[in-house]
């Protein structure tokens, strides 16, 4: 199997962000969908190990914010490679809380959204949470950061909890 193959899947750049019993979590997501027209619905697929994860299966709610183009590498790996065990991810971040209480970054932020978890799929090293939106807002009408600008443009690497992780070994 060439991992490379699946390099060449479409994805955004996206900060997942859920909040439980006072603590708030974020982190960089490159796997958000929209899955349902009618009632609006979307996925975030998280990694297991993430606390983000944790939050969102004990809370089930979750807030996503779409990146601009112009997002700094320093305000990603902020969200990607920093744990919200033990790092606040979100001193200094322009964000609010929103109707379900979860954290919704709006710093770099082209759109967010709020949802309400309906369903939980067990897919391997990940779960894919389905949320029914109960906000959507169009922030800027800018261009979004896409997961191939991200590692052509700004040099980003892929951390060992991404949906797109290949360990070089195997």
């Amino acid at each position: 199997m060439d991992p490379r193959a699946f390099y060449k899947i479409s994805y955004g750049l996206y900060v997942v962000s859920s909040s439980y019993n006072g603590r708030l979590s974020g982190q960089i997501a490159n796997t958000v969908f929209q899955v349902s027209s009618e009632p609006p619905m979307i996925a975030a697929c998280l990694n297991k190990k993430n606390f983000t994860h944790e939050i969102v299966k004990s809370s089930k709610v979750f807030a996503v914010s779409v990146l601009e183009a112009e997002t700094p590498l320093t305000f990603i790996g902020r969200f990607g490679f920093r744990s919200s065990r033990d790092f606040d991810k979100f001193e200094g971040v322009d964000y609010e809380i929103g109707v379900t209480g979860a954290p919704v970054v709006i710093q770099h932020a082209t759109a967010i959204f709020e949802a309400k978890v309906v369903k939980e799929c067990d897919v391997g090293t990940h779960t894919l949470f389905i949320g029914e939106v109960v906000r959507a807002e169009l922030r800027r009408d800018a261009e979004v950061l896409t997961y191939a600008d991200y590692h052509r443009i700004k040099k980003g690497k892929t951390p060992k909890t991404a949906t797109v992780y290949f360990d070089k070994q195997s």
